[in-house]
């Protein structure tokens, strides 16, 4: 099994050359937050459709 390192550097390899570093760090930010929603959803950790709604609707009032 890879390590993360090694899965990040792969990924930077499969990216345009051309890609800035800005773009690189935002890629890597993204992999790391859905890695870690599929983690999460594994372990349970998830809230239901209407839990989503009550939060959200706390957030825009």
């Amino acid at each position: 099994m890879a390590t993360q390192k090694e899965n990040i550097i792969q990924m930077i390899k499969n990216l345009p050359d051309d890609i800035s570093l800005e773009d690189i760090i935002e890629a890597i930010y993204v992999r790391q937050k859905i890695e870690k929603g599929l983690k999460d959803s594994k372990e349970g950790n998830l809230y239901t459709h209407e839990e989503a709604k009550e939060r959200l609707e706390k957030w825009l009032k």
